[in-house]
């Protein structure tokens, strides 16, 4: 892996330069922030493909931070915190986030999923398909720009959640199971992450859905998995 630049974000030194010895070593640039506010600066001086973020930070939480991130970029950030409830996990999701690690984490699962998000983020077009554009009615896929359309109306997907759009897209009418998407779309073992794909996919639904409740494209078939309609 060659020029990519990741940003850590944590307010222990010891962290960050743990973490930039290991991306160093995959040949990844490393810049360093203590909080959320310091990040941003980065972000409008620096060409970031990746945020690593820790949750409890002073001054800028990284919640927030993240907040503030999406609404300009959507370049993949891995969430770091002390806390292992699914509360934390899904508050970060929600806001945003691709991935999320529980301290103390092994450095090298930290690596592998670096890797794998600058993988999806750099290689949206994975899935083949016979077509550049996917439609559904009034939802469309471009394959090429990477693009998704509602009524001729823009719509802002993080790489994460195109890659689940666009798995569904290719296989109208087919039910994927949670496990299925999730391994498709992360490309590592199912292991408890049903939180992790829900959270997602209600995210796309309230970025594609006039009523995310009553949904149009992205079904549920309850015990199964979801789908998009035909």
């Amino acid at each position: 892996m060659t020029n990519y630049n990741v940003l850590v974000v944590d307010d222990e030194r010891e962290i960050r330069d743990a973490i930039e010895i290991y991306l160093q070593n995959e040949s990844i640039t490393v810049y360093k922030a203590k909080d959320g506010l310091e990040a941003l600066d980065v972000l409008t001086e620096q060409d970031i493909h990746l945020i690593i973020l820790d949750i409890m930070m002073p001054r800028m939480d990284g919640i927030t931070a993240t907040f503030k991130i999406r609404q300009e970029k959507n370049i993949p950030i891995i969430m770091l915190s002390a806390k292992s409830e699914d509360t934390d996990k899904i508050l970060g999701l929600n806001v945003g986030a691709d991935d999320y690690v529980t301290k103390p984490f092994h450095p090298l699962e930290l690596v592998a999923r670096v890797k794998s998000q600058l993988r999806r983020y750099t290689n949206l077009g994975n899935y083949k398909s016979t077509e550049d554009e996917i439609q559904v009615r009034g939802l469309t896929l471009n394959k090429t720009t990477k693009t998704v359309t509602v009524d001729d109306n823009d719509v802002r997907l993080t790489a994460t959640e195109y890659k689940i759009l666009e798995l569904l897209m290719e296989n109208k009418g087919r039910v994927f199971s949670i496990e299925e998407i999730y391994e498709r779309v992360w490309k590592e073992p199912y292991l408890n992450a049903e939180n992790t794909v829900a959270v997602h996919v209600r995210r796309i639904r309230e970025k594609i859905e006039i009523n995310p409740k009553e949904p149009k494209y992205l079904k549920v078939v309850w015990g199964i998995g979801y789908k998009i309609e035909k």
